[in-house]
């Protein structure tokens, strides 16, 4: 059995290229969208800061420390920190995608990282690198086996988030080659995630970033006190892979073979709308019908073209997803979102109120939402939306969107993530004094001594 294993495992190689980089050496690209994403992350905390799902995530922690729970005067320990502002960030599924994945990257590597320095080692120039490389690392862990992971009944983003929080936080703290492998093989037992929640509409989707993110933080203290880790954490007969994606083969170039020279991080997607990614380019669609003039009502039949594999997430069954049960379920249920965007003229975080979601003109549209499977469409290299509607005048009339706008074929800019900061962080209750004062800090965060305390309460 010994004789099996690999001189150097993929976890060593891997170890090897992260631990090359320097603080200070990032392309500025990859520096631009770690900034973007240090907004991004933030402003979703504040908006969720009042939700009963943060407030029962503050409930369930006994762990009171040091560090900063975004929006909140409360302060717990740096796994404590993580795992409720991961929970916030990815709470409302308006957190940044990997179109490749598809992957929230910083909703669980922002509050590690963040988190892990607040308390270990407050320097922004490693607060930077350490949100870099953990994007990296999940962002390129989701393109070994595509799709497989899903396929297997498990949330990626869970998945590979501890392995890219145990990376990125490992980086952030300094740890050795040595050290980031048996990081990497701990927060291989750390990782979880089923993606029952889309039965009924249940929480623990949002939790999954969030667990994510302290897994990563214990992973990477256990390997700085020298706990050993296996190093085919990835590769081996009993790896992440065999037991989430029920395979050992897999395109494992694709997370080392150029790491550090370039970065897929600079291609990650803001969302324009707080719901699932592969319904978003619909929505688009939806929004351009009724632009030419056509009302709900003079629809007798949409049908939809879509991804096979987007299908057990996001259009089947067919009844709950154009009536979801919940505000929660509706944000994965394209049916009601294409339906919503299109009597509303958009889909903002207000469509997820139990009254939204039982509006009649609104479910009404979703009940004529049909799709079938197009066997040639490129996801999930790239999200498209498509709608037919055959209208009760006999005319038909159709719409598609070639990408996801937000994406890396139709970035937002920084002001536009400067808007949506705004939004969130006013839906979160904060006023326009607090939510400059915030802004003027993630400007300059990367560059000198970390301090969260500007952003609780």
């Amino acid at each position: 059995m010994g004789s099996e294993l690999p001189k150097i495992s993929v976890a060593e190689t891997l170890a090897e290229r992260i631990a090359a980089l320097k603080p200070g050496a990032l392309p500025a690209a990859t520096t631009r969208k770690c900034e973007d994403l240090l907004i991004d992350v933030v402003g979703l905390c504040v908006t969720a800061r009042n939700e009963d799902y943060v407030g029962s995530a503050l409930a369930g922690s006994d762990d009171d420390g040091p560090c900063t729970v975004i929006g909140h005067g409360r302060t717990l320990t740096a796994a404590g920190a993580a795992f409720v502002n991961g929970t916030a960030a990815h709470g409302e599924d308006f957190d940044d995608t990997f179109e490749g994945g598809p992957v929230h990257a910083g909703a669980v590597v922002v509050p590690a990282v963040l988190a892990a320095c607040e308390r270990h080692n407050p320097d922004g120039r490693m607060a930077l690198i350490g949100i870099a490389v953990g994007t990296e690392v999940l962002c390129r862990l989701s393109l070994v086996v595509p799709k497989a992971v899903h396929k297997a009944g498990f949330h990626p983003t869970a998945i590979f988030g501890a392995m890219g929080a145990a990376a990125g936080v490992g980086v952030a703290l300094g740890l050795n080659v040595r050290q980031i492998v048996d990081a990497l093989g701990v927060a291989g037992s750390m990782a979880g995630g089923i993606i029952e929640y889309l039965a009924e509409g249940a929480w623990t989707k949002r939790m999954h970033a969030g667990w994510a993110a302290q897994s990563g933080i214990r992973a990477a203290l256990l390997a700085r006190g020298g706990f050993v880790g296996p190093r085919t954490v990835f590769e081996g007969v009993h790896g992440l892979f065999h037991g989430f994606a029920h395979t050992t083969k897999g395109d494992y170039e694709a997370l080392t073979g150029d790491f550090g020279t370039r970065w897929v991080t600079d291609t990650l997607a803001f969302k324009p709308y707080p719901c699932g990614t592969m319904a978003q380019p619909y929505i688009d669609c939806a929004r351009r019908l009724r632009a030419r003039g056509i009302t709900s009502e003079d629809v007798a039949e949409i049908v939809c073209e879509v991804a096979e594999g987007t299908v057990h997430r996001l259009w089947e069954p067919l009844a709950d997803k154009q009536r979801p049960p919940n505000g929660y379920a509706a944000k994965f249920a394209t049916p009601y979102l294409l339906a919503a965007g299109f009597v509303h003229g958009g889909v903002g975080l207000g469509a997820f109120t139990e009254q939204a979601t039982r509006d009649p003109r609104v479910l009404a549209l979703a009940a004529k939402v049909k799709f079938v499977i197009d066997p040639g469409n490129p996801y999930p290299n790239n999200y498209t939306g498509h709608i037919r509607a055959t209208l009760k005048d006999g005319r038909v009339v159709e719409e598609r969107q070639p990408h996801m706008r937000g994406g890396a074929l139709e970035p937002l800019t920084r002001q536009d993530v400067i808007d949506k900061f705004m939004l969130n962080v006013s839906h979160g209750g904060w006023s326009k004094p607090q939510a400059d004062a915030a802004l003027k800090l993630l400007a300059g965060f990367y560059d000198g001594r970390i301090d969260l305390s500007p952003l609780r309460g």
